[in-house]
């Protein structure tokens, strides 16, 4: 169920049955030369559309601007600076709350939103407000995502355009695929990247001069058919074993005895 088609009185039954809710967030960032910039958003809505609907659950918006910056030099990058990001993200989730959704999977398919996720669903857990977690699909299926590719690249690589090959195959240049692997990286360099124990870069452009990694002409959308189906089956699983669970078996356990200020 997509909850902006719906008007509220048809949203009405699932609140008063259901209490979770399917949230797709991604980016608007650069993907190489054969990829759009919409790539990551329309990854997580196709596949948080496809769960929810597979298993009933209520699928909210997408939210199509993460945390970028390290993409700002490629044209279009689009990018929420990660306090404004992480405030957003909190404030529609209490919002969902307050219509009585108090179970929340962020299904995430950028990198850069990963940390700040995890940092929001850890407010909302403290507070007692909701159970929100963040999934990302590849993390999800990683044995299938190493049998596909030889040189997977953790970005704009054959998975990402494996993916995007199913999805939307006509957003794909397929005839930049050999630039896209001759301009980037197969993967991340060893030579300067780590210094003495130190990352020494910040921004993806540091690393590869296009902006991506790994060998796309390994893509093919048969093999992205795989994928978003793999992926798919494990989120459908996730949710129903979050629905499954009781409220307070999620939240957080209490502290070990002896009580603070107990003996006083």
């Amino acid at each position: 169920m997509y909850l902006a088609d719906r008007t509220w009185p048809e949203l009405g039954d699932y609140v008063a049955e259901e209490s979770l809710a399917v949230v797709p967030l991604g980016s608007t960032e650069q993907h190489g030369p054969h990829l759009p910039l919409s790539t990551d958003h329309r990854i997580a809505e196709s596949l948080a559309r496809a769960a929810a609907s597979r298993a009933g659950y209520l699928c909210t918006p997408t939210v199509n601007v993460g945390v970028s910056v390290h993409h700002k030099q490629f044209h279009g990058t689009m990018w929420a600076d990660p306090p404004e990001f992480r405030d957003y993200v909190e404030s529609f989730s209490r919002n969902l709350a307050y219509h009585g959704i108090d179970r929340i999977v962020f299904v995430n398919a950028h990198g850069g939103n990963q940390t700040h996720l995890r940092e929001v669903g850890r407010r909302l857990r403290e507070d007692e407000v909701a159970y929100a977690v963040e999934w990302m699909w590849d993390e999800s299926i990683p044995e299938l995502v190493d049998d596909l590719f030889a040189v997977n690249g953790p970005h704009g690589g054959p998975k990402e355009t494996a993916m995007m090959m199913h999805i939307d195959p006509d957003l794909v240049r397929e005839e930049k695929l050999e630039d896209a692997r001759d301009g980037g990286a197969s993967d991340w360099p060893d030579d300067d990247a780590y210094v003495h124990g130190a990352r020494n870069f910040y921004d993806s452009i540091d690393n590869t001069e296009n902006g991506v990694l790994g060998d796309q002409t390994d893509a093919t959308p048969e093999k992205g058919e795989r994928l978003f189906e793999a992926a798919t089956d494990q989120l459908v699983r996730l949710l129903e074993w979050i629905d499954g669970r009781e409220f307070r078996d999620l939240m957080a356990k209490p502290h070990v005895d002896p009580q603070p200020g107990s003996r006083r």
